[in-house]
């Protein structure tokens, strides 16, 4: 087994069902949408459950992602964390929710940045013609309104986490182009729709990784693939690595929405072992290094 490196978890979520509104969390629960059911992870989980699940690995800094929080709760979602953060030195970074369609962003953008943890904003644009793997009624980033709310990021020196599909990167390639100091991190390594979906996955994403700007975050194995194995995480993982370079690659837990595929150092070890012929410098980059550089954290590895 190869060495468990330092690591900084660039995506993991946490959520307080008792504080928070999380529709997405609430019942009825069913098998028919992109997630699948996730009765099994609706449940309070706090700081103190995910360090007990990443108890066998060193973490040295965590990036809180959108948690999916009614929009209404998006700025008490981020109040609640950076409290946290003040008081326990997690979540390094935040990754807050912002809808860059609506007509408040300015506004919205300006509340999220004045708080001192927030690095980006998410959206999730999942947008797919059939109805039992989108996110969302309609395909957002054709929206003028939503383009207009990307092009005010930089102004607030945000990132954007980029969940999308494959179908949707060609298009989105050329919004985040005209966008050159907007940094963007591609969530879950594109989504992969399965084997299926590889050739259009493989072109969307050559055509992000062609814009310096964009990273990506290798998680979420089993969005593509229920259930999973190493020999499909194996080319998954050294194709993202191969298009966007170990400079711009990070792994993530994506705790504890993962946990329905898997547990903690399922994921994780397989990622390790899958880069275990990589130099020493380059698995730490992929584990924390490019974590640290991105989202501005600071942290001494």
């Amino acid at each position: 087994m190869p060495e468990r490196l330092p690591f900084i978890d660039a995506h993991v979520h946490l959520w307080d069902l008792a504080a928070l509104r999380y529709p997405w969390l609430m019942p009825p629960f069913a098998d028919d949408g992109p997630n699948g059911s996730v009765a099994a992870i609706a449940q309070t989980y706090l700081l103190d459950d995910y360090l007990a699940d990443a108890s066998g690995w060193d973490v040295r800094g965590v990036v809180h992602v959108d948690a999916g929080a009614d929009a209404g709760d998006a700025l008490k979602e981020t109040d609640w964390l950076q409290a946290m953060a003040d008081g326990r030195g997690l979540p390094n970074g935040i990754v807050a929710f912002a809808a860059l369609d609506d007509p408040e962003i300015k506004r919205v953008l300006a509340a999220q940045a004045a708080r001192p943890n927030v690095r980006g904003i998410r959206q999730i644009v999942n947008w797919h013609p059939d109805p039992q793997r989108t996110y969302t009624p309609r395909d957002l980033t054709t929206d003028e309104r939503w383009t207009a709310g990307f092009s005010l990021l930089h102004k607030h020196g945000l990132s954007f986490d980029l969940q999308a599909y494959p179908g949707q990167f060609p298009r989105l390639a050329a919004t985040i182009a005209t966008q050159p100091t907007t940094p963007v991190i591609i969530n879950h390594a594109g989504m992969m729709l399965g084997e299926a979906g590889h050739d259009e996955w493989q072109l969307g994403m050559m055509a992000l990784a062609a814009l310096p700007n964009v990273s990506v975050k290798i998680s979420g194995i089993g969005f593509a693939f229920r259930p999973w194995s190493i020999d499909q995480a194996r080319r998954y993982v050294l194709e993202t690595i191969d298009l966007f370079g170990v400079d711009r690659v990070m792994f993530a837990s994506d705790f504890p929405t993962d946990k329905l595929f898997g547990g903690f150092d399922e994921h994780l070890d397989t990622y390790n072992a899958i880069v275990a012929d990589f130099s020493d410098d380059e698995r730490r980059a992929m584990f924390a290094g490019n974590a640290n550089r991105i989202y501005r954290l600071g942290i001494s590895l």
